[in-house]
């Protein structure tokens, strides 16, 4: 039987003249960390001050003896990185053993019978990038770092929400497989089903040892709990086993059924040499599959080319979220770490999750939680934001790391479409790319032919797009709205967010605002710094160009801007992001089935920093993740700007699979909270379906009125309707009462604090990291109408007293 020996300790780094402890898996930075050498490139301004450690070679050196490459028994010993980062020269004993340039791709080199001073050196990602370009010719590219030369992680180089930290590192796991006869090299489990009846073809491929050539092979494969099994003969190296699985229970993405999964098993043996004799298990393969189906819906209509995904049948509003790498230094993300933070993702009610382009194909823990909570994948292939040259040495690099992962990860059930880049095919049409390229390569014949024909080769079970956005063809603008996937970014870079509701795209893969982080995330980031928009850690943080102006000018449209009042300032900018988000959403959630899903950019972050996401770089939770709990529920109650003299637009969104039998109340308040008129709506919304109908104009407040608004309520759903701008409304000073709770018991940091509004009081929000660096609370932005009382649950608060609790409260205010 293969054994496999881990190699992660013992390993050292050369620093000048003394090595130090390096942790593998790791990176250079990390190591550089805990040994004191460099500042936390996290906190103030200390990045720049690290840039030289990305700009050197390193290496990583151990000793490997004798007795663990000539194990007994074993014909054959491997030495396995799962990851290297990224030009590396790999020696044994003086002698080269193998050399790579790709951080994307697993190796595996044959080490067997020999021994000594194992090194690992890598050369400078600068270097590397420097020599490939000389090669290829310039590129263009929307940042002045020259990622499109070299197979890494884009976003290390920097991008406008991270911080350029250009890694070096044995980033995953290192070890010897010690193996005879014959392995498991590649094993590909196409999963389908037909009529209910569950079907695994399992493509496999053998590597033997030069003994093992023509020894008679058996391969074993179990699905389940002996729900099915399948037995053949290898002859050569290849093999093909088909089993069936009757009544399969199906997965689902989450909110439309359970997520079942099933263990499948596979041996590979020696057939017995004799009579009586035993096979001889040489090697074996476990991954956990699901059954279902999915299709991506591109059919032309009346209004464009669609872009649905449909999953067992049933097509789906992808609820979405695009997804960074969750540290700048990825070998520091645990699979705890996933599971976290992907349970908040699911807990915003996020059903998809998009794995962009400038960062990495996750760790296998991340498609497994997935796998577990009914989390969607889209999966780019990592090109992003520029040109890439075709020619070699990165044509074979590009096929050898897309094959690679394809096998890899097209068990998960949870991935559900390969996209070929990010914005690529966009960028090449209109960032005057085409005139600058003059007929040079730029990554097209990646995006267009090999790509697709490596999924279509290796995993038919999925379908494929070339990229986001695309419109399906060169008939159109790559981010036509009418037509497939569509970037929203003009808003934010220079419009109000109001325009949003200009269009219905058929599917919007990226749109976002900004906001700072939270207000503890801040203090530990900037230690000793008065805070402010302006302030040097602030400005440093701040990666977008132009980032505080696009900020201020959100905030300015619809309220005044508070000079020298960083609390206010930080509290709008978070209202604002929240608000431009729900905005979007409920607008393009509305117009279902012509628009089909919404990918918020982004879920999270890699450090402490400014940015679009809704968890922070510290993992805590902005008013914006609150928010889009309350978008992507299964039930939503939207009030929409009509359109010239039409009233508002009342839109009920019902997208469980039951129908919602909906008792909607809409009134007319003046901005004093005194009811001018009241309406009654019982409304049926059929299941997977919205229902949309124009407010009664007696109910509809006059247009341009500062005085009145409109509110509609459907159990804990509600929305509210102003016809003016904030900054325009005629808002009353907020009055409210707030009672301190402590149903635990005094001390314990739990509370519940009960706030009374006596007036109209707009989006009510406790900052709870004001109470506690750890203190979290359950609720977002709430409005409160006169007379109402909400309850907001605290955990974890060091400070729980009345004055304190107060003063984490913050509200709209009269201008």
């Amino acid at each position: 039987m293969k054994e496999v020996l881990p190699l992660a300790e013992g390993w050292s780094l050369s620093y000048s003249d003394n090595p130090l402890p390096a942790q593998v898996p790791g990176c250079v930075h990390t190591d550089l960390l805990a040994a004191g050498l460099i500042p936390d490139p996290f906190l103030g301004v200390n990045e720049p001050a690290v840039a030289w450690v990305g700009q050197r070679a390193w290496t990583y050196v151990r000793d490997l003896p004798g007795s663990d490459t000539a194990g007994e028994g074993h014909e054959r010993t491997d030495l396995v990185f799962d990851g290297l980062d990224t030009a590396a020269t790999i020696t044994l004993d003086g002698r080269e053993v193998g050399r790579t340039r790709n951080m994307h791709r697993r190796y595996r080199f044959d080490v067997t019978g020999r021994h000594g001073r194992l090194e690992v050196d890598f050369a400078s990602a600068y270097d590397e990038a420097a020599s490939v370009r000389a090669l290829t010719g310039e590129r263009p590219n929307v940042y002045p770092e020259p990622f499109q030369y070299i197979r890494k992680m884009a976003c290390s180089f920097g991008w406008d929400w991270g911080p350029t930290l250009v890694t070096a590192g044995i980033w995953r796991p290192v070890r010897l497989e010690r193996w005879s006869t014959a392995r498991l090299a590649d094993v590909r489990p196409l999963v389908t089903v037909e009529g209910g009846t569950g079907r695994v073809e399992i493509c496999i491929e053998i590597e033997r040892t030069a003994q093992g050539t023509a020894r008679p092979l058996t391969v074993r494969a179990t699905v389940g709990d002996g729900l099915a099994e399948a037995r053949g003969v290898v002859e050569g190296t290849h093999a093909v086993l088909t089993m069936e699985v009757p009544d399969a229970a199906l997965w689902w993405p989450r909110g439309y059924g359970d997520q079942p999964l099933y263990d499948l098993k596979l041996e590979l043996a020696e057939e017995a040499a004799g009579q009586g004799a035993e096979e001889r298990l040489l090697d074996s393969w476990h991954r956990r599959i699901g059954f279902r189906t999915v299709e991506l819906d591109r059919s032309a209509d009346e209004h464009g080319t669609g872009f649905t995904l449909v999953v067992n049948g049933e097509r789906i509003f992808a609820r979405g979220v695009n997804w960074i790498p969750d540290d700048v230094f990825p070998s520091r993300i645990t699979p705890d770490r996933y599971r976290t933070r992907l349970r908040q993702t699911a807990g915003a009610g996020v059903d998809l999750v998009r794995v962009w382009g400038g960062g990495i194909y996750e760790d296998d823990a991340f498609y497994d939680a997935c796998d577990e909570l009914g989390l969607m994948v889209w999966q780019d292939f990592l090109f992003a934001c520029a040109a890439y040259p075709e020619e070699q040495p990165l044509r074979g690099e590009v096929e050898a790391e897309a094959r690679d992962n394809v096998v890899r990860l097209m068990p998960h059930p949870s991935l559900v479409l390969w996209n070929g880049n990010n914005e690529n095919l966009w960028g090449f049409r209109d960032w005057d790319w085409e005139p600058e390229l003059r007929g040079d390569s730029w990554g097209g014949g990646y995006y267009l032919d090999l790509l697709p024909r490596i999924v279509a080769e290796l995993d038919p079970t999925r379908p494929y797009t070339a990229g986001s956005p695309w419109s399906g063809s060169w008939d159109h603008h790559p981010n036509d709205p009418a037509h497939g996937t569509y970037h929203s970014w003009e808003v934010w870079n220079r419009r109000d967010y109001a325009e949003y509701r200009d269009s219905v795209p058929r599917f919007v893969s990226e749109f976002g605002w900004q906001a700072p982080p939270a207000l503890a995330t801040l203090r530990r980031a900037l230690p000793g710094e008065r805070l402010a928009p302006d302030s040097p850690g602030m400005l440093h943080h701040q990666k977008a160009e132009d980032g505080n102006g696009k900020l201020n000018r959100g905030v300015a449209r619809h309220f005044d801007l508070p000079e020298g009042d960083f609390d206010r300032w930080h509290y709008l900018t978070q209202v604002v992001q929240a608000r431009a988000i729900a905005t979007g959403i409920e607008h393009w959630r509305s117009h279902w089935p012509v628009c089909a899903g919404t990918i918020v950019w982004q879920i999270n972050d890699c450090w402490p920093v400014s940015s679009w996401s809704a968890i922070d770089g510290d993992g805590r939770l902005k008013p914006l993740y609150h928010e889009l709990r309350r978008v992507y529920a299964d039930r939503l109650l939207t009030l929409q700007p009509g359109d010239g003299d039409d009233g508002p637009v009342l839109a009920a969104v019902n997208q469980s699979a039951e129908p919602w039998q909906a008792r909607i109340t809409l009134r007319r308040l003046r901005a004093d909270g005194t009811e001018v008129a009241e309406h009654v709506l019982d409304v049926t919304v059929a299941a997977r379906a919205v229902h949309r109908r124009t407010v009664p104009r007696d109910l509809a407040p006059a247009q341009g009125s500062a005085k009145e608004f409109l509110v509609a309520d459907s159990e804990d759903l509600r929305s509210v309707h102003l016809p003016v701008t904030d900054r325009e409304f005629a808002y009353p000073v907020p009055h409210y009462d707030v009672a301190v709770e402590s149903p635990m018991g005094a001390g314990t940091g739990n509370v519940e604090v009960v706030v009374t509004a006596h007036t109209l009081v707009r989006d009510l929000l406790l900052q709870a990291d004001r109470l506690g660096p750890d203190a979290v609370c359950d609720t977002g932005l709430r409005t409160l109408l006169p007379g109402e009382q909400l309850r907001l649950r605290v955990t974890g608060a060091t400070d729980t007293g009345a004055n304190a609790v107060r003063a984490a409260l913050f509200c709209v205010e009269p201008a």
